[in-house]
């Protein structure tokens, strides 16, 4: 019997795996988008600050760099085209005078970049449009954003549906084997073996994605990056919010993290985070014992915060390829084979280069 043929598989049904799924239903090509849980964006998707980056702090020529830059715009219209809720809110990265060379290379990466409209502030300045907020300089990134992700993922699932395309919730990849052309692949779905075959194989599962690449044949085991798991700690604040823009400290050594920021959701509400804790298994338990570090560390910008309005919130885990303490990792995606296209490390800032994302791999099929 013939198996069942697909255009492309892809392995992963967070937002990059969904905006992939898209752009390539939408080019006409027979698509099956793979999940191994109940839900789509369930993982690092559905547990991240939503915020819709600049691309500020990324290598000038860098993948982050380009596709954040790229990306935003994209998500900003798409957002519009398809009134997925999202507010252009505004950042502020804050500084102490000492500290002032170091923003300024920060505006001078953004530019390079093609981020142009950052603005400076002054301590007058700043007061006036965040009275709360401690600093002595900042710069503000008027075309920071934030934005509804799960309206965002239930849009790019509405138009892969819509266009033809399959989502397979409960599909849990095997294994694939190379053909002359393309990938014969197995999983389980549902509880029951299935095989089909697909031109284009697409691994995009994020948190999984070096364990599903040791398990598509023909890829050399030193071809595949280490993962390192990254859990970062929200906090949620109670009561009104003191902001009403994200404040960001200066980022970590390294950009390993953006440091404890404060973003607000769309109802107005204040969270905290997320940290950097380097973990060797997926927990999603927030580490209340983080309290007084998380205190300590928003205390530095904003010295009224009531610690007795602090509760855990929730927390994510990030895919890294930068080992704890190493040096900043960029983006990988490889296209070893003609049928096969690798996505690792797709951490921050995924969420604001998801379309950028898509169009970059469509653009790998088609070269």
């Amino acid at each position: 019997m013939a198996l069942d043929h697909f255009d492309c598989c892809i392995i992963g049904a967070g937002v990059i795996g969904l905006a992939i799924g898209r752009q390539l239903a939408l080019s006409g090509r027979r698509i099956l988008l793979l999940e191994q849980y109940p839900r789509y964006g369930s993982e690092t998707s559905s547990r991240n600050s939503e915020v819709i980056h600049a691309g500020i702090y990324y290598p000038f020529g860098s993948l982050k760099a380009t596709l954040c830059v790229a990306g935003k715009a994209a998500l900003y219209q798409y957002c519009k085209d398809n009134r997925i809720e999202h507010r252009t809110i505004g950042k502020l990265i804050v500084a102490q005078q000492a500290q002032e060379q170091h923003l300024h290379k920060l505006k001078q990466q953004a530019e390079a970049n093609g981020v142009m409209d950052l603005q400076w502030l002054s301590k007058a300045d700043l007061q006036k449009i965040e009275p709360q907020v401690e600093a002595d300089i900042a710069l503000h990134s008027p075309t920071t954003g934030i934005i509804n992700s799960h309206q965002l993922m239930h849009c790019l699932a509405a138009e892969i549906e819509a266009n033809g395309g399959l989502i397979g919730l409960n599909s849990r990849f095997i294994e694939a084997e190379p053909l002359n052309q393309g990938y014969q692949v197995t999983i389980q779905s549902q509880g029951e073996p299935y095989r089909f075959s697909c031109q284009t194989l697409i691994n995009s599962a994020g948190l999984q994605a070096t364990h599903i690449a040791h398990r598509i044949a023909g890829q050399t085991p030193d071809s595949i990056p280490r993962l390192h798991l990254c859990k970062g700690n929200y906090f949620n604040l109670q009561g009104r919010s003191p902001f009403s823009h994200l404040i960001y400290p200066l980022p970590e050594p390294n950009t390993t993290g953006l440091g404890i920021h404060a973003t607000l959701d769309l109802q107005g509400r204040t969270r905290f985070g997320p940290d950097i804790e380097y973990v060797q298994t997926p927990d999603h338990r927030v580490s209340e014992h983080k309290i007084a570090t998380f205190i300590a560390a928003i205390q530095r910008y904003y010295p009224n915060l009531n610690p007795a309005l602090l509760s855990p919130g929730y927390c994510g885990i990030r895919p890294k390829l930068q080992a704890s303490g190493g040096p900043a990792q960029d983006f990988l995606i490889q296209h070893p084979t003609a049928g096969l296209i690798n996505l690792f490390g797709i951490e921050s800032p995924g969420l604001t280069s998801c379309l950028a994302i898509a169009q970059y791999v469509q653009d790998l099929i088609e070269a």
